[in-house]
């Protein structure tokens, strides 16, 4: 018998989707301790340390006990533990509809392809472009969407660019959102409609109700 994998875990809670194409809807966050990256403007630095070990059966019983049929598994970076991919395909099989949020610094090539990826392309103002797995887009469907947080004009322009290079509107759900308090709601929204954008202009719902550094939410 396959023993199944330990994780490192910060927080597993039950809230509102905050963002995504299913932004509003009722869902169960596992949140995997740990990440590589720096972005200037990460609002979950609390989760790159600490956390707790927990067995994959304890992780789904949490999962379960709320009766919601979405999960999103985020971090953190969670492909940063390689027992992610083992988790997501868990929740598969336990008949959740699962979402993976990840920078897109790692290879997604082995994840669960039911599995809905939400793929966060680092903009110039998060410092971390040069993570960036260019080759991740190629791997992506209809079923996946990618997001963009811009910081400035700059960041904007260049999201801009990718999103036409790469034919992202035809590929997958494309969200562009400001980093929150820093970017102009107004300036992102008529830069969109300006240049006639196939993209979604987002906000993190979640620090609309709730106060922005509220944990587990």
């Amino acid at each position: 018998m396959t023993t199944l994998p330990f994780l490192k875990i910060t927080e597993i809670f039950h809230s509102l989707q905050g963002e995504s194409t299913r932004v509003g809807q009722p869902c169960v966050f596992v949140r995997l301790t740990g990440c590589p990256l720096r972005c200037t403007w990460c609002d979950t630095e609390y989760a790159f340390h600490g956390g707790g070990t927990m067995p994959m059966e304890a992780i789904l019983a949490q999962v379960q006990s709320y009766g919601c049929p979405l999960v999103e598994v985020t971090g953190g970076e969670p492909l940063h533990q390689p027992g992610s991919l083992v988790l997501l395909t868990q929740l598969c099989e336990a008949g959740f509809q699962v979402m993976l949020e990840t920078s897109g610094a790692f290879d997604i090539a082995n994840v669960d392809e039911r599995v809905s990826i939400i793929l966060d392309v680092k903009c110039p103002g998060s410092g971390m472009t040069d993570r960036m797995r260019w080759d991740t887009l190629t791997h992506l469907s209809g079923k996946d969407e990618v997001k963009f947080v811009l910081k400035d004009r700059a960041d904007y322009e260049w999201a801009r660019d990718i999103v036409k290079q790469y034919s992202l509107g035809d590929r997958c759900p494309v969200h562009m959102s400001p980093v929150f308090g820093v970017l102009h709601l107004q300036s992102l929204a008529e830069w969109i409609l300006e240049d006639r954008l196939p993209v979604r202009f987002q906000l993190q719902l979640h620090k609309v109700i709730w106060d922005p550094q509220t944990r587990g939410v």
